[in-house]
């Protein structure tokens, strides 16, 4: 498979196969069941929808959830409808300037053994719902949770009030998830959206709108993401649908007395007048873009940080994606923290599945740190990104083309070495198999050294 290489056979078979009864039928519960099912492992994932819908705009598709769909075998059907991106180019939102540009196809794959490109979140969802449609997993819709038990016993109850019982719970539903609320509340954590003080308006501008704009044209067509950073606000642009389609996400200062809790939606209606007198002196290239918006096609969703859960799980409850650590998008790595989470649940399974709860304590041994600082690392791109024009602005744009000539770290964490060294050079698969003994040792509670004096005696 072009761009991809991948020598490690994985041993996920377990020791016995499970009944995993996963709630939520979204990208980290359909990664998470094909993961578990292609280990031996019986899986139901229940649905409150009655029926699963394409919906949401462009995502960014990472060299480490790449990876974990290589080896799942789903990363074939993926890329057919992935635009591999050449490059970032990150530019001044009053003039367009270019500060530097993020190299990225094919050094990336070259780099990490996996591609970089982007995709419509529909087409991800569609490849990922006939993936465990085709590992047999039973998928159930119109199936709403309503809670786990009170002990957090592998069983939840159904809004019709019927239970269904396991050996293992795994809530991906989201950050509204009633699960993680359960969970909070049982280790006395307030759990609570806090305002980042942002929002986002997610559009999509088909090529028929602009079939007569060369600009936009040539933006369309060729596969380069566009980051222009402001005051208060950055976009961030690139092609997706085989370059059919225009994707940006449009960051901007949310407007006062927002319900937050209602705003976490991203199918929320915004205002196209609105976004157009926020950005009304931003570039040409930018005023242009918007302007072939479609009445009625902005959505908008309100930025809310999330304050880390003292547990991801209780008992044969464990959480993942969304419902545990919800990403902000500045850093592009929802979905690929979300599957980093399915693939690392099949290997602690596989490693320990005759003891659930032993198995789940190493998950968040693996996870949680990892997945925390991914979503920590958002706040400070946020504000880099930011900056009002003036001495800090320009101090961040003359690193930035330091950076781009190799020299220094990067303001922008998404297009600095070090911090894509991190995110996408740790394979965390590969990562829980060879650490197994002390990760494991950390779950009970051994201090290495002691372990160390209990393998030579």
């Amino acid at each position: 498979m072009e761009y991809y290489r991948d020598d490690w056979d994985i041993p996920l078979k377990p020791e016995r196969p499970l009944n995993v009864i996963i709630v939520g039928a979204g990208i980290a519960g359909l990664v998470t069941g094909i993961a578990l099912k292609r280990s031996g492992h019986n899986v139901i994932i229940l649905e409150q929808v009655r029926e699963i819908a394409e919906v949401g705009a462009g995502i960014q598709m990472a060299p480490n959830n790449m990876r974990i769909l290589g080896r799942f075998g789903v990363l074939p059907d993926i890329l057919q409808h992935t635009n591999l991106m050449e490059r970032n180019s990150l530019r001044r939102w009053k003039d367009n300037e270019e500060l530097g540009t993020a190299p990225l196809m094919p050094a990336i794959a070259d780099r990490y053994g996996a591609p970089i490109g982007v995709i419509h979140r529909g087409d991800l969802q569609r490849v990922l719902l006939e993936a465990a449609k085709k590992e047999k997993c039973d998928i159930r819709t119109n199936h709403k949770v309503v809670k786990a038990d009170e002990n957090f016993e592998a069983r939840v109850q159904l809004k019709n009030g019927e239970w269904i019982q396991g050996d293992l719970i795994v809530a991906a539903d989201g950050i509204k998830s009633d699960i993680r609320r359960q969970i909070a509340e049982f280790h006395k954590h307030k759990d609570q959206a806090t305002p980042t003080g942002d929002a986002a308006y997610r559009i999509l501008i088909p090529k028929e709108r602009m079939e007569h704009d060369k600009a936009a044209l040539e933006l369309l067509n060729k596969n380069v993401g566009m980051r222009w950073m402001g005051p208060g606000g950055h976009i961030m642009a690139y092609p997706v649908k085989n370059n059919t389609v225009y994707n940006m996400v449009l960051l901007h200062p949310e407007k006062p007395h927002v319900d937050h809790e209602e705003g976490e939606s991203w199918t929320r209606k915004g205002d196209k007048q609105e976004m157009m007198d926020f950005y009304k002196d931003w570039c040409p290239e930018v005023r242009n873009l918007l302007s072939y918006v479609p009445d009625g096609d902005v959505m908008e969703w309100t930025l809310n940080g999330h304050r880390p859960l003292p547990s991801w799980h209780q008992n044969k409850v464990v959480l993942v994606g969304d419902s545990c650590h919800p990403m902000l998008p500045y850093v592009a790595q929802g979905s690929a923290q979300a599957m980093e989470d399915g693939a690392v649940l099949a290997c602690v399974l596989a490693k320990s599945s005759n003891d659930v709860p032993l198995a789940i304590d190493i998950y968040e041994e693996v996870r949680k740190a990892r997945g925390e600082a991914v979503q920590s690392s958002a706040a400070v791109t946020r504000k880099a990104l930011h900056l009002p024009d003036g001495p800090e602005q320009q101090e961040r744009d003359r690193k930035i083309k330091e950076a781009s000539s190799g020299k220094g770290d990067n303001p922008d964490l998404w297009a600095d070495k070090s911090f894509q060294e991190f995110i996408w050079g740790t394979d965390v698969m590969r990562d829980t198999f060879i650490r197994w003994p002390e990760w494991k040792a950390r779950a009970d509670g051994t201090h290495l050294h002691a372990l160390g004096a209990m393998m030579y005696t």
